[in-house]
């Protein structure tokens, strides 16, 4: 196995460290993504319900218009969508698909948010899905606002 390579430059729409740490790193032909969460940093803004996120993801992740089960379920559905969409931005920007990930580690505030994250895990993973742990954490950085951190490992050959 080859030695650890930095992660690419920062690339608009991909995984962003939000402290001193790389986002991703390839070593041979894994590629290994740090956790994720639904942080926009060079924004500033943290993810918190469907208003933050393009409203074609919004509907398909399930947006109802109704402001009971909106505003109950948007910012679970919302981050979940948003940190998977950086996965997948991320690995394609590595040169691969979701399909080359094989691996999710998942760590949620409340496990009873697993069912909505798992809707749309299987938007991103329609064919078989990757092996999964799931973790239920006291609490995540930056603010108690954050419900789900998700991190990969994808196997993508060096060509």
């Amino acid at each position: 196995m080859t030695a650890p390579t930095p992660a690419t430059p920062i690339t608009p729409g991909i995984a962003q460290p939000l402290a001193r740490y790389a986002a991703w790193r390839r070593a041979g032909d894994f590629i290994y993504l740090s956790g994720i969460i639904a942080v926009d940093p060079t924004a500033s803004r943290i993810v918190r319900g469907y208003a933050d996120i393009p409203d074609d993801a919004a509907t398909l992740v399930g947006r109802t218009g109704e402001f009971s089960s909106d505003i109950k379920e948007g910012p679970i559905l919302a981050q979940s969508w948003y940190v998977l969409d950086r996965i997948r931005q991320t690995i394609e920007a590595a040169g691969g698909q979701m399909s080359d990930v094989f691996k999710l580690v998942q760590y949620f505030k409340n496990l009873d948010h697993f069912p909505q994250y798992s809707r749309v895990r299987k938007l991103f993973f329609p064919g078989e899905p990757p092996a999964s742990t799931v973790v239920e954490v006291s609490g995540m950085l930056p603010t108690p606002d954050i419900l789900i951190e998700v991190e990969a490992t994808a196997y993508l050959p060096q060509r």
